[in-house]
């Protein structure tokens, strides 16, 4: 490792930790439904979100509510993929005119990217087409670590909350 590979490393970590006290208190307020910098600008929409799919922010839900909303949530997810690779053949940007993935790895696929394992035993851009890639698998990337983190929240919450029968909202969170 010659100096100049050792001072880039050192700087990301210098990095690192001056951005973890600033983005572990935006996402404590975040979690916390404290006012950030971006309220002004994410709040509308997610009151419009919210009023559409239905979801009243105030209530929270207990364990076994949160666990069926997260199961719903990533089941949705799944079908998606899983439906995506399947009639990728008839869909929009696919220049190469890829045929449905084979339903085996289809499911393989669909499941490893719920699970935000993100196993992938297909040849990339030679199975998947583009829009299969962005709608399917890149989506379900970000929503796989998301719903992570909403559990790991929640987790935190039934902790600290020691005599509380809730442990927040699922679609809040």
């Amino acid at each position: 490792m010659n100096t100049l590979e050792l001072l880039q490393i050192v700087f990301y970590f210098v990095l690192l930790i001056a951005c973890v006290p600033l983005l572990g208190t935006f996402m404590a307020k975040v979690f916390d439904g404290e006012r950030t910098l971006l309220t002004p600008v994410l709040q509308p929409v997610e009151r419009v979100v919210y009023r559409l799919t239905g979801v009243h922010v105030e209530e929270e839900q207990d364990w076994r509510a949160y666990a069926l909303a997260l199961l719903i949530f990533n089941v949705l997810g799944f079908i998606v993929v899983f439906v995506l690779q399947l009639v990728q053949s008839v869909l929009p940007l696919n220049p190469m005119k890829l045929p449905a993935v084979e339903p085996l790895l289809a499911f393989n696929t669909a499941t490893s990217f719920m699970t935000n394992t993100n196993w992938q035993a297909y040849g990339g851009e030679t199975t998947l087409s583009y829009l299969t890639q962005m709608l399917g698998l890149a989506v379900q990337n970000f929503v796989s670590a998301a719903t992570g983190i909403a559990v790991v929240v929640a987790l935190t919450r039934g902790l600290a909350r020691r005599t509380a029968s809730t442990i927040g909202n699922f679609w809040v969170d």
